[in-house]
């Protein structure tokens, strides 16, 4: 009887896990970028700029399920943003003396430029160019290497989070 209730429990464990352990696919990836766009666009128009950030930190990053790596573009002197806490004053500028609210420029469009998109079962990466469009209509190219892997729920997640500005010569 121990045999057969343990290897129940070992099947039924499996198989929970198994749907967590779906590949993530290249049309994931995609999606992600695109609604993590359009969340950035949400936080500079929203009328609560915390409760959108926040929303949108939640719904994109993987902090409340394991550790992030995030280096921000417009960060050099608190350069890793580790925690949701230090992400969400990068995106609305509120706990770091540098953080200005990068989300609150505001942009009207997130346009990106894979350069390519690798998925490895549970994980993927993604690097090229994103284009921030203001208000006024500049754009501004950033590049970015992002990590995905899945949640506990099976949701897609960024785990790494890299952007810099293009080199220029002075």
């Amino acid at each position: 009887m121990k045999k057969l209730a343990l290897s129940t429990l070992v099947a039924s464990s499996f198989a929970a896990s198994s749907v967590f352990a779906t590949p993530i696919t290249t049309a994931e990836v995609e999606a992600a970028q695109k609604a993590w766009g359009e969340g950035i666009v949400k936080i500079g128009k929203a009328r609560d700029a915390k409760k959108a950030a926040i929303a949108h930190i939640d719904e994109f990053y993987n902090f409340d399920h394991g550790q992030v790596l995030f280096k921000p573009t417009l960060a050099s002197v608190d350069q890793f943003r580790g925690t949701k806490k230090e992400a969400l004053s990068y995106f609305i500028g509120q706990d770091m003396a540098e953080d200005k609210g990068f989300a609150l420029a505001p942009y009207t469009n997130v346009r990106w430029e894979n350069e390519g998109i690798i998925t490895d079962g549970d994980s993927a990466k993604a690097m090229g160019n994103y284009f921030f469009t203001k208000t006024n209509g500049d754009v501004v190219k950033v590049e970015y290497t992002f990590a995905y892997t899945r949640d506990d729920e099976g949701n897609v997640k960024i785990n790494v989070h890299h952007s810099s500005l293009p080199f220029a010569v002075n």
